[in-house]
C-alpha cells in the first residue's frame, strides 16, 4: 500500500484524521511515518495540544499493524487495547509520528495470533519535532482473526 491509499484509509476512516490534518509521508510493513501541522492541533499556549499528540501516536502505531497485518494477507479487526504517553517537549509546528515494529514482538504476536486466533502486540510511536523526541506514546493493540 502506497502513502495515499494509506491517508485515504485513515482519513475516511478515523474522519478525525482528515480534521487534524493528518498527511502520511511514508508507509510500509516496516515502518509509518505521518506529519501534522500545528494550526488545526493547538492549544491555548500555542503549542499541539496533548491529545492531538496522542491521537498522532495512536494513528501511526495503528497504521503500521494494519500494513503489517494487510501485508502477510491476514484479515482481522484491530483495536487498541491501552496507551501511555510521555510528554517530554513542547510541540510548536508540524510534528512527525514514526512507528516501527520489533522483529521479536512481531513473531510472538503472529505465533499467538494464529495459534488463538487473538493476540496482543505493544508498538511504540515517537512524535519527532525539530529532530528531538518530543513525545513517545506506547500503545498495545489486540488484533482478531476474521473467519
Amino acid at each position: 500500500m502506497n502513502s495515499e491509499a494509506l491517508a485515504q484509509i485513515l482519513h475516511d476512516g478515523i474522519p478525525l484524521s482528515r480534521a487534524m490534518h493528518v498527511s502520511v509521508i511514508s508507509a510500509s510493513a516496516a515502518e509509518v511515518v505521518l506529519e501534522a501541522p500545528l494550526d488545526p492541533n493547538i492549544n491555548v499556549h500555542g503549542t499541539m495540544f496533548g491529545g492531538s499528540v496522542a491521537t498522532l501516536g495512536l494513528l501511526a502505531a495503528w497504521s503500521l499493524l494494519h500494513l503489517r497485518l494487510e501485508a502477510e494477507g491476514i484479515a482481522n479487526q484491530l483495536v487498541i487495547q491501552k496507551t501511555a504517553m510521555d510528554y517530554l517537549l513542547p510541540i510548536q509546528g508540524r510534528v512527525r509520528p514514526a512507528a516501527r515494529l520489533e522483529a521479536a514482538d512481531w513473531q510472538k504476536f503472529r505465533h499467538m495470533l494464529e495459534r488463538r486466533g487473538k493476540a496482543r502486540v505493544t508498538v511504540t510511536a515517537e512524535m519527532l519535532f525539530e529532530g528531538k523526541v518530543a513525545a513517545r506514546m506506547v500503545g498495545e493493540f489486540v488484533a482478531m482473526v476474521e473467519r
